[in-house]
């Protein structure tokens, strides 16, 4: 028989994805039909990418019937063409973000502002009144030795 262990184990790998999608705000989007994202597959777009990570599992969780597609396209470095999402409300409406150069809150603040609804807006002053951010703020830009090091 094993012995026991004489720590206490920490939160199971299952918790903590669980935890992740279950976080506030959960992106409940009602008015959402589908998502279209294109970016590069390595080496550029990198909140994009970074979105499509950290949110859309979220997104995914929250909203089961939403058409979504990710497409990854190889790019080169001659080429210049920039990362962007479609979306597509259920009235019909599609928008086309531009998802070059954004942080992946952004994108999220931009995707739940489209297609939310009501709820979005009471969380968002909800949040300013306990003067917190909707959702978390881009990293300050590095200064001194720590911009410069790689």
């Amino acid at each position: 028989m094993p012995r026991k262990p004489k720590t206490i184990p920490g939160p199971s790998r299952l918790s903590v994805i669980l935890a992740r999608l279950t976080q506030e705000p959960r992106p409940v989007l009602p008015n959402l039909k589908s998502l279209k994202l294109t970016y590069a597959y390595r080496n550029d777009h990198f909140g994009a990418r970074h979105f499509v990570k950290e949110e859309l599992p979220r997104i995914r969780y929250a909203n089961p019937t939403i058409d979504i597609n990710v497409d990854k396209k190889l790019k080169t470095k001659e080429e210049t063409w920039k990362p962007e999402m479609i979306v597509e409300l259920k009235n019909g409406t599609t928008h086309k973000l531009t998802l070059d150069g954004k942080w992946s809150t952004t994108i999220f603040s931009e995707l739940m502002e489209l297609s939310a609804g009501p709820w979005w807006q009471k969380w968002k002053k909800e949040r300013a009144a306990a003067g917190e951010h909707a959702t978390p703020p881009p990293p300050k830009p590095k200064t001194g030795a720590a911009a410069v090091l790689p």
